[in-house]
């Protein structure tokens, strides 16, 4: 005859984990065999599912000084790329509006129309410069 199943009722359960949240236990496997708990990941589970956060496991990572300084630069490198980009949109923005000035000064009926005028010309002067280089 095989193993008789145990089934262990939910306050069971969660006395387990409270106690383990309070401290009384240093580890979830001496818990375990405290309270005669067979299965080895049972009370892992318990853990899982009725624990606060602070007991259901910890990523530790351990980080050399090259790589805090490696992360504190990109840091940096992203903080400046975000100002960088505010600067361009603001840039962009301002041409715009100067554009629309311009032409509204300039009498232009139709601002996209010269915006094109504009983009083809640049393209050929562009096309010209890299062939004589």
């Amino acid at each position: 005859m095989g193993r008789a199943v145990v089934r262990y009722s939910q306050a069971f359960k969660m006395q387990v984990v409270k106690e383990l949240a309070e401290g009384r236990w240093r580890s979830r496997e001496e818990a375990r065999q405290r309270y005669g708990i067979r299965g080895g990941a049972t009370v892992v589970a318990w853990v899982r599912k009725y624990g606060p956060p602070e007991i259901q496991g910890r990523v530790i990572r351990v980080e050399s000084t090259n790589e805090r300084d490696q992360v504190k630069e990109l840091k940096a490198k992203i903080k400046a790329l975000e100002r960088a980009l505010v600067d361009s949109d603001i840039r962009s923005a301002l041409d715009r509006a100067y554009f629309d000035i311009v032409c509204r000064e300039h009498g232009v009926k139709d601002p996209a129309a010269l915006k094109k005028s504009i983009a083809e010309k640049l393209s050929q002067e562009r096309t010209e410069t890299d062939r004589a280089e």
